[in-house]
């Protein structure tokens, strides 16, 4: 097993009284895909806030490659490497495929930009990811279907050298066909080497793509476990209760005070 890329030791997250994470441990490992998952409110999106520099963890340990970092901020994180593609996309509707990958982060000087050497990029990216659902990157974002947004916005994460790409519900209000192409996507982000974590509430995306299965209970890690060691029902059972069989958090009466 490989060492994680990225790694999580007892994070704490409150706002004002509301405790959010309590000392949540996960590790994320190249070329996996790690399936974050959870009921509502149980913290995914804190979660992945604080990884992304959005938020600032009030306790606990982030490591990067094995050595301890501080991620301050989203720049923090994006130059470790972590991108975030958030449920929303991102995405300009009014500017192109290739003006939307580079947006803010555009080639050439401040009179004139490098446009030939932008698109070149955007093609080899989508290329280099097998993506052919998209016939030019000089088509406008408002042209493109729900799945082709998505796979734009997942190219523009790995655009720029990253190592760990997070992926909230990217198959979320998607078609069957548009659910295969990003799920394929998903898969291909692992195969090159990156580390992926998907957060997803739809179990049958989790069991198709993910190596590793993450449950968050209530703020708490219920469990970190291989994809192929559970069922769907234990995940399920992870999600609502926090506990299935030896699996999960310890009972009430036997948890240390």
């Amino acid at each position: 097993m490989s060492e994680p890329i990225l790694e999580l030791h007892g994070v704490n997250k409150s706002f004002g009284p509301v405790h959010v994470l309590h000392d949540v441990d996960l590790a994320v490992r190249a070329g996996e895909v790690t399936a974050l998952v959870g009921d509502n409110g149980a913290g995914k999106s804190t979660l992945v806030k604080c990884i992304a520099g959005i938020h600032a963890a009030d306790s606990g340990e982030v490591r990067f490659r094995g050595k301890p970092v501080h991620i301050h901020g989203p720049r923090d994180a994006a130059d470790l490497g972590i991108e975030v593609v958030y449920q929303d996309l991102a995405l300009a509707d009014n500017l192109d495929i290739v003006q939307n990958m580079f947006l803010g982060r555009e080639r050439g000087s401040a009179w004139l930009l490098d446009e030939a050497s932008m698109e070149q990029a955007a093609r080899q990216t989508l290329a280099s990811l097998s993506v052919r659902t998209v016939k030019s990157v000089r088509t406008p974002v408002s042209a493109l279907s729900g799945g082709q947004r998505q796979t734009v916005a997942i190219a523009k994460s790995v655009l720029w050298d990253s190592k760990v790409v997070l992926l909230d519900e990217p198959t979320a209000a998607l078609g069957v066909a548009q659910t295969r192409q990003v799920l394929d996507l998903v898969r291909r982000l692992a195969e090159q080497g990156l580390g992926v974590v998907l957060i997803s509430h739809n179990m049958a995306d989790v069991f198709e793509v993910s190596d590793r299965i993450a449950v968050l209970y209530l703020g708490r890690m219920a469990a970190e476990v291989q994809t192929k060691d559970v069922t769907h029902g234990q995940v399920v059972e992870l999600i609502t209760a926090g506990r299935s069989g030896d699996l999960g958090l310890a009972r009430p009466d036997t948890a240390v005070v």
